[in-house]
C-alpha cells in the first residue's frame, strides 16, 4: 500500500451536507485526508439528491448512484476494483459489506461509525422513561447490528474515547479492530483569534443543530420549556436564536418574538452566527459521538454551556469553555452569569485554542490514520485470522443477507 493511486470507494448513507450536520463535515475531514495521499476517491450513495449536497465535482471527487438490494452493484464494484472501501455508517456495511468482501476480498473494509447509534438509542429509550441510563441499556437489538458490522469490518474508525471504551470493555472488541478517530481540525492560529469579535460586539444567545437529529430537537424543547424562561426573567432585553437545517412546521411553531424565543432556520454561514453570538446553548439530553456544535463554539471563540453527554470525549482533562452541567436551573444560572461577566466570558474564551490543539490535531490524527490502514491492508490476511468471529458473522450475513437481497430484487423485478 505505497503507492499513490489507491482507490478509495466510500459508500454514503447519504450526500455529505458538511453545512448541515456534524457528519457531513467529518466526512469532508476523512476525504480531504485521502485527498493529500493522492488517491483516487469515487463517493458512491443510494439516497436521494439533496440541494444543500456539497458538489463533489469540485472536490475532484467521482460521484456514482447506486441501488439498494441491486446485483448492478457487483458490476460496478467488480468494474471500480477499490483498494479501500468505507463504509458510512454501520447501514451502509449492512447493504452493501457482504457485496464488497464477495466481489473485491483484497480491500480494506473500514467503517466510520459516527457515533454509537446503539447508545445514543440506549440513552434516549432511558430519558423516556425518566431514568438515568444504565450499563444495560445497551444490549438491545442495534447494539446487535453495529457491533456485528465492526466485528466485520478491519477497521473502525470511533469518534470518542467513552464510545472506545464501550466497545473494548463492556462489547469486548478486539482493540485491533478499533480506532480512536476525534474530529480532524486545524490549530486556532493567531490571526484566527485576533479576527473573534470581542464580548461588546456580540449579542444574544445560540442554540444551533440538524433538526432531523432527535438530540437537537429535544434539546430545542428542554430550552423552550425549562431553560430558557429562566434566563429571559434575568435578562429581559436577551435573545435566543434556534439556527439548523430542515426546521419543521412543529419547529416553527415554537417562534416566539416576545420570549425572543427566534427560530431561525439553516443558516447560511454556521461559523458567522456562532461567532457573532455571545454564548452558545446546547443542553443535550442523551445521544452519543462528538459535539460538531461545541467544537464550532471553540473555533469561533464562543463560550458555551452544555451537559455531561453534551461535552462527553470532548476536552478529555482540559478546563471547559463555559460550564458543563445537568441541572436546567444551575444551567440557566451560569447562562445568566457568563452573559454579563465580561471578565469571566474572556477567561472561558481563552480555553477553547487548547482544547482543539490538544484533542482534535488534524496533522497528528491524520497520520495514524494513515499508517493504521496501511499496516492492515499490508497484513490483511493475518489480520483477518486474528478476527475469526467477523470471519464467522461475515459467512452467515453473506449467506442470510444475499439470500433476502435476491428476494427482494426479484420481487422488484416482477
Amino acid at each position: 500500500m505505497t503507492s499513490n493511486e489507491l482507490k478509495v470507494l466510500i459508500i454514503g448513507k447519504v450526500w455529505p451536507e458538511p453545512d448541515s450536520s456534524a457528519a457531513g463535515s467529518r466526512m469532508m475531514e476523512l476525504i480531504d485526508v485521502f485527498k493529500s495521499e493522492g488517491w483516487e476517491i469515487t463517493f458512491a450513495s443510494a439516497a436521494s439528491d439533496s440541494q444543500y449536497a456539497i458538489n463533489l465535482d469540485d472536490f475532484g471527487i467521482k460521484k456514482e448512484r447506486i441501488e439498494l438490494n441491486s446485483s448492478s452493484f457487483d458490476e460496478f464494484v467488480k468494474a471500480l476494483n477499490p483498494d479501500i472501501v468505507l463504509f458510512d455508517r454501520f447501514m451502509t456495511e449492512e447493504q452493501f459489506g457482504w457485496r464488497v468482501a464477495d466481489h473485491c476480498p483484497g480491500a480494506l473494509r473500514v467503517l466510520d461509525t459516527e457515533d454509537l447509534h446503539c447508545l445514543r438509542e440506549a440513552r434516549y429509550r432511558a430519558w423516556k422513561k425518566g431514568r438515568g441510563f444504565k450499563e444495560s441499556d445497551l444490549f438491545n437489538d442495534l447494539a446487535k447490528r453495529e457491533v456485528a458490522s465492526i466485528l466485520r469490518c478491519d477497521l473502525s474508525l470511533i469518534i470518542s474515547e467513552y464510545e472506545m471504551s464501550l466497545l473494548a470493555n463492556v462489547f469486548k472488541v478486539d482493540e485491533s479492530l478499533l480506532l480512536y478517530l476525534p474530529f480532524l481540525l486545524n490549530k486556532i492560529d493567531e490571526n484566527t483569534l485576533n479576527n473573534w469579535l470581542p464580548y461588546g460586539k456580540r449579542n444574544h444567545f445560540i442554540s444551533i443543530g440538524n433538526f432531523l437529529h432527535k438530540p437537537n430537537w429535544n434539546a430545542v424543547l428542554y430550552l423552550k420549556e425549562e431553560i430558557w424562561p429562566l434566563i429571559r426573567a434575568e435578562v429581559s432585553d436577551a435573545e435566543l436564536h434556534i439556527y439548523g437545517a430542515y426546521s419543521s412546521q412543529k419547529v416553527q411553531q415554537l417562534h416566539d418574538e416576545q420570549e425572543g424565543f427566534l427560530i431561525k432556520g439553516r443558516a447560511d454561514s454556521a461559523k458567522e452566527v456562532v461567532g457573532n453570538a455571545r454564548i452558545l446553548l446546547a443542553p443535550l439530553r442523551f445521544g452519543a459521538g462528538l459535539k460538531g456544535k461545541l467544537v464550532e463554539a471553540m473555533q469561533c471563540g464562543t463560550p458555551s454551556i452544555t451537559t455531561s453527554i453534551g461535552a462527553e470525549g470532548m476536552h478529555g482533562n482540559l478546563p471547559w469553555p463555559g460550564f458543563i452541567t445537568d441541572n436546567p436551573k444551575e444551567f440557566a444560572q451560569r447562562a445568566v452569569q457568563l452573559y454579563n461577566d465580561e471578565d469571566l466570558w474572556r477567561e472561558k474564551q481563552r480555553r477553547s485554542p487548547e482544547i482543539t490543539r490538544g484533542r482534535f490535531d488534524k496533522e497528528l490524527h491524520s497520520v495514524r490514520l494513515i499508517e493504521r490502514m496501511k499496516e492492515i491492508h499490508k497484513n490483511l490476511e493475518a489480520h483477518r485470522h486474528q478476527n475469526f468471529i467477523g470471519s464467522i458473522l461475515q459467512h452467515h450475513t453473506v449467506a442470510s443477507t444475499r439470500f433476502m437481497s435476491k428476494w427482494i430484487e426479484a420481487k422488484n423485478s416482477d
